[in-house]
């Protein structure tokens, strides 16, 4: 029987009333930024309220499935930072539960959020792109609200351009009004200018009603030629002056039928179905293409030849021919027909493969298009559980909660996984990868770096901390720290200096043998080094435990001459100078890689030779610090 315990309920709550707010949030920032980039569209059209509620309803449906896996991303970035602030985590984990047993409830959870995605996407998604593009497409073609400015050539209405010198907002009175008529033509313009006027629009808002007064109309009466100097043409002064323009202002919209082949606009079913198709026309059209390209080279290839064309055949041979001196023969104008029939007959040839071409690419790339928005429907779903994957861990390891941190961290991941799917799905559509490559290519990188930091951090395994591999470098490239001692403020057992002296002498002797014989100045040989089955240098590992043991014993010494004759004593990589793996296979397999083997062959002799400056460096160090223990000279 399933059993919801208060500790997954408590997980849940703290997840979901985060959840809510983040969605809200990525939903309002998607929202904005796809305003921005169609607000030209809608600006100065004078639309209604309930046309803008229906394009931001829509846009909203849309903009669902990419708002859940960043709203995913961060909300448990924030859920998981908070308990690990709040040291929550710490005690969860103290009582015996695992990373994976605290986030399965919300894997349950998210799994839900997935599908809920991928309902979105297929049934809910299609008609809302459906509508979207259509009101899209609708606003496009609306007319701009009418408001002519002051000062400035109104071109806003077609075939018309309007200057008003001064406008009264109160009245509508328009002064000084010039208008250029060029629905005739630039060559037949008419130019009307008037001292004052009235613009506005008629019932149906199909027209505009232009009502003049006290001006002029000066209109050509026929074409103007370049070869003509005088031009005739009609000037008419008037008193009051009435005029109809066509100006369509209303909205429209447009039929929503345009958008049913898109492929934004179907759901896996439909998008499926048209692939099928798609692929069976491109199939039957080439093969159309195939067989008529054959018959046009090769005549009468798919029909039996007559006895007569087999004999013309078998005795005709174009290599029994001088193709040049027949065409020598020719007199010019028989010449200038063979070119002239010869480039026709290629122009037309290439107009007809050109059109047959485009109408296959045509095809191939509607053809990718749908199988791209096939692919994107799951994808999209799955980025939920990926980024929770990525984000939980990444929270439990950073540690910090707030919208400080783990906005950043979010924002950061979520524009690597942009950036890489939006790379596979362009590569994709374009036809440059293959379509399920480009389209998964995103979840390939980011589900692993989820597995890996779901790992490590079930694991408690350190991932963020900077000094781990900031000395996991320095021992690469055999950079190494120095010794600092302090004097410590409580000392409990004062070192033994009677003893001290012999024991560093013993350990000075020892490392002058080790040096000796290992003979560390001459380079390793290259066979041995690799191929024989070697132990591991444990008497470097003795002497260096021995040294550490006589330096923390000194260590407690109340003497800052003591303490910076132990400063000294060098930091020693006691595997460094040995071959890098404890299994001998991986070993001789290093040095069957020439290039692997030598590059470690001359890492191991630098550190050859720099160990022997070591056992130089403890033997000086040791005879200093015995000298000052015998002489008495601490303080």
């Amino acid at each position: 029987m399933l059993r919801i315990k208060k500790l997954d309920l408590f997980i849940l709550k703290s997840f979901c009333v985060l959840f809510v707010g983040t969605f809200f949030i990525c939903l309002f920032i998607f929202m904005m930024q796809f305003l921005w980039r169609y607000v030209d569209e809608m600006v100065g059209k004078g639309l209604q309220m309930s046309v803008l509620a229906q394009f931001f309803f829509y846009s909203a449906l849309s903009l669902v499935p990419a708002s859940l896996p960043l709203a995913v991303l961060l909300a448990a970035l924030i859920t998981f930072g908070n308990f690990g602030e709040r040291f929550e985590l710490l005690a969860m984990k103290a009582a015996g539960i695992s990373l994976i047993k605290i986030m399965r409830p919300l894997i349950i959870f998210i799994c839900f959020i997935c599908c809920v995605s991928f309902f979105f996407q297929n049934v809910i998604g299609p008609k809302a792109q459906a509508k979207l593009w259509t009101l899209l497409l609708s606003m496009k073609q609306k007319s701009p609200e009418l408001d002519i400015p002051e000062g400035v050539f109104y071109d806003e209405i077609d075939g018309y351009n309007l200057y008003v010198k001064h406008k009264d907002p109160k009245t509508g009175m328009l002064y000084d009004v010039l208008i250029y008529n060029f629905e005739k033509g630039f060559e037949n313009a008419q130019v009307i200018k008037s001292d004052s006027g009235r613009l506005e629009m008629t019932a149906d808002k199909q027209h505009l009603y232009l009502h003049l007064f006290n001006g002029e109309q000066f209109e050509n009466l026929k074409s103007q030629s370049l070869d003509q100097k005088n031009v005739p043409y009609r000037r008419e002064a008037f008193v009051e002056k009435h005029a109809i323009i066509e100006f369509d202002s209303d909205f429209s919209m447009v039929d929503e039928g345009l958008m049913s082949n898109q492929s934004n606009s179907k759901n896996m079913k439909m998008l499926q179905a048209g692939i099928d198709s798609m692929k069976v026309q491109n199939d039957s059209v080439g093969r159309a293409y195939y067989e008529e390209a054959m018959a046009s080279t090769y005549k009468r290839l798919n029909n039996a030849p007559t006895r007569a064309d087999t004999i013309k055949v078998q005795q005709a041979r174009v290599g029994d021919y001088n193709i040049d001196s027949l065409f020598n023969a020719a007199t010019l104008a028989q010449k200038q027909k063979i070119i002239t029939s010869a480039a026709t007959r290629s122009e037309a040839a290439a107009s007809d493969w050109g059109f047959k071409s485009f109408n296959v690419s045509q095809t191939e790339t509607s053809l990718r298009r749908h199988q791209t928005s096939w692919h994107e429907k799951i994808t999209m779903s799955l980025a939920c559980l990926i980024f929770f994957f990525i984000g939980a861990p990444l929270g439990g390891i950073i540690r910090k909660g707030g919208l400080g941190m783990p906005v950043v961290v979010s924002v950061v991941i979520f524009i690597i996984y942009y950036i890489i799917n939006n790379t596979g799905y362009k590569m994709a559509r374009d036809g440059k990868w293959i379509v399920w490559m480009g389209m998964w290519c995103s979840t390939a990188v980011l589900a692993p770096l989820g597995a890996f930091l779901t790992y490590k951090s079930n694991n408690d395994s350190v991932v963020l901390n900077a000094d781990a591999y900031v000395n996991w470098i320095k021992r690469v490239a055999g950079i190494r720290s120095v010794r600092q001692l302090f004097r410590k403020e409580v000392i409990i057992v004062d070192p033994d200096y009677a003893r001290l002296p012999a024991d560093l002498r013993a350990l000075s002797l020892d490392c002058l043998a080790y040096a000796r014989k290992k003979r560390l100045k001459h380079a390793p040989n290259y066979f041995k080094l690799w191929f024989t089955d070697a132990p591991r240098d444990v008497e470097m590992v003795t002497l260096n435990d021995r040294m550490e043991a006589l330096i923390e014993e000194m260590s407690n010494t109340h003497s800052y001459l003591l303490l910076n004759a132990l400063n000294n004593y060098p930091i020693i990589p006691v595997y460094a100078h040995v071959r890098p793996f404890n299994d001998n296979r991986l070993n001789i397999l290093c040095g069957a890689l020439l290039p692997v083997g030598l590059f470690f062959y001359f890492r191991i002799w630098a550190f050859r030779l720099r160990l022997d400056k070591d056992m130089e460096r403890v033997i000086e160090t040791d005879g200093r610090i015995a000298r000052l223990l015998e002489e008495g000279r601490l303080t």
